[in-house]
């Protein structure tokens, strides 16, 4: 599949922002990471942005992000983990780039978290449980899927790359 723009999408700890950097540095192309950017805009952190304003506020500048790199062309782009979830955005990605989906099992998501408080949907697990299950169903829309429970980083790419030359 040819494309000028590829949108990693998935749930949080699913590897997207290292995947991208690695596969923008293959392609030779722009990285780009939607949570990266909302960060420096509102100059705090996503959680800060989440206690401070909330998901809503958090889901608004999100949507912003993702219109605004829905043009740019040579580009990887690392999106935060319910990004995909929103209609909206999934149709944004979808009509201007390829879409792919790094499935990770949550035991394997579990495993990856940091504890730090990074990561604000991530504070209770049995609602992370909850989420999971309920962010699999838009994930699945993604125009490729690749299991990425045991992959290395490398391997990931070659996925990728060998998917997008066929």
């Amino acid at each position: 599949m040819r494309a000028d723009k590829i949108f990693l999408v998935g749930f949080m700890a699913a590897g997207k922002s290292t995947v991208a950097k690695a596969l923008a540095h293959k392609l030779d192309w722009r990285v780009e990471d939607s949570d990266e950017l909302i960060e420096k805009r509102e100059r705090k952190t996503v959680a800060d942005i989440f206690d401070r304003h909330g998901e809503l506020y958090f889901r608004t500048s999100e949507r912003a992000v993702i219109k605004e790199l829905a043009p740019l062309q040579h580009v990887v782009i690392a999106t935060g983990g319910g990004t995909f979830t929103i209609q909206e955005n999934r149709t944004v990605i979808n009509q201007n780039g390829v879409s792919v989906w790094l499935d990770v099992s949550l035991n394997t998501v579990l495993e990856r978290l940091p504890t730090d408080g990074r990561r604000p949907l991530a504070k209770n697990q049995t609602a992370m449980r909850s989420l999971y299950a309920s962010r699999q169903a838009a994930y699945r829309y993604a125009h490729l899927r690749i299991d990425a429970n045991e992959l290395t980083t490398e391997e990931l790419v070659q996925q990728i790359m060998e998917w997008m030359a066929a």
